[in-house]
């Protein structure tokens, strides 16, 4: 049997080192631009991005969460985090005395407001630009290859 059994062949290989390279390049470019031009993290952008688009504002950790994919904890952090810098706030649910709902605060709503279009920006620059319309085509069927593979392989929880 070969030492290199079960290990990625070399055009697999160099396949995972641009794929992994490109993507570890670019969200740490945006990350850091972001991050520099408007004070927010990327899972900042996206709680206030998933509350912005939910009715009045407001979502319950889990929801969060399942939209974020944060562990439980990191998101308690993370929430906690932007609570003191006023841009949401948490109060007990109606529904539930356990749980709680979170609130977009307008400091939050014009902090992702004016965070978004520099967002664009730089994924048209970064992501979309480079590409001719057939790439992103193919982008676009290649992500959702993979996505498919992703969420069929997901433990059910």
């Amino acid at each position: 049997m070969s030492e290199r059994a079960g290990w990625l062949d070399e055009r697999e290989d160099e396949v995972w080192s641009a794929f992994f390279e490109t993507q570890v390049l670019f969200w740490r470019r945006l990350a850091q631009q972001l991050q520099q031009e408007t004070g927010l993290s990327e899972p900042d952008l996206a709680i206030l991005q998933a509350l912005l688009a939910a009715s009045e504002g407001r979502l319950r950790p889990y929801q969060l969460s399942g939209v974020t994919q944060f562990e439980k904890s990191r998101l308690h952090h993370q929430l906690t985090r932007m609570a003191g810098r006023g841009l949401l706030t948490r109060e007990p649910c109606a529904d539930s005395g356990r749980g709680a709902v979170v609130t977009l605060t307008e400091t939050g709503r014009a902090a992702v407001a004016a965070a978004l279009p520099r967002r664009a920006a730089h994924i048209r620059r970064w992501l979309t630009d480079p590409l001719s319309s057939r790439q992103l085509d193919e982008l676009q069927g290649i992500s959702a290859a993979l996505m498919a593979q992703l969420k069929g392989d997901e433990p059910a929880l």
